[in-house]
């Protein structure tokens, strides 16, 4: 039998049930070049995230990563066990930087599901409401959101 991975990758509707939490795989080093070409694409150009020597005289001391990049790696990291099989990402709500992140800080993520809803026009599919939360390596929360997807039902 072969397995290419799509049937297991996020869920269907009535695979995500409201009070489950999910522990996000495999971690992710940023690294430098992360957070350079990050802020770089994004023309994110403040010196707080791409001037090493400027940041030597900062109360922080060191480059700061910049936030979306770690946001963006929550989503990413969420999507294998959770909306993998989106629809659409509907929206990204109270969004906090609870922590900075520092280039070389492995960020680890973990979401909860915190409501389903049912389409009322549409039998086929719903949403799901969910709080993500990300962690350094020293298990220092750096980054909280929420947000909502589209997800199909597996049968209709």
């Amino acid at each position: 039998m072969i397995h290419d991975g799509r049937e297991s990758f996020g869920g269907y509707l009535e695979d995500l049930t409201p009070g489950d939490v999910f522990k996000h795989w495999p971690g992710k080093t940023i690294t430098e070049g992360d957070n350079h070409l990050f802020s770089l694409l994004t023309m994110n150009t403040n010196p707080l995230h791409i001037d090493e020597n400027y940041m030597k005289d900062h109360q922080r001391g060191r480059i700061l990563v910049v936030g979306p990049l770690v946001l963006s790696l929550v989503v990413g990291m969420s999507g294998s066990d959770t909306s993998g099989k989106a629809i659409a990402n509907l929206e990204y709500e109270r969004i906090t930087h609870d922590a900075p992140v520092f280039q070389g800080d492995t960020i680890y993520a973990e979401s909860e599901n915190l409501e389903v809803i049912e389409s009322r026009s549409r039998t086929d599919r719903g949403t799901v409401y969910m709080k993500s939360l990300a962690f350094n390596q020293r298990g220092e929360k750096g980054l909280t959101l929420r947000r909502r997807f589209l997800v199909p039902r597996r049968e209709v």
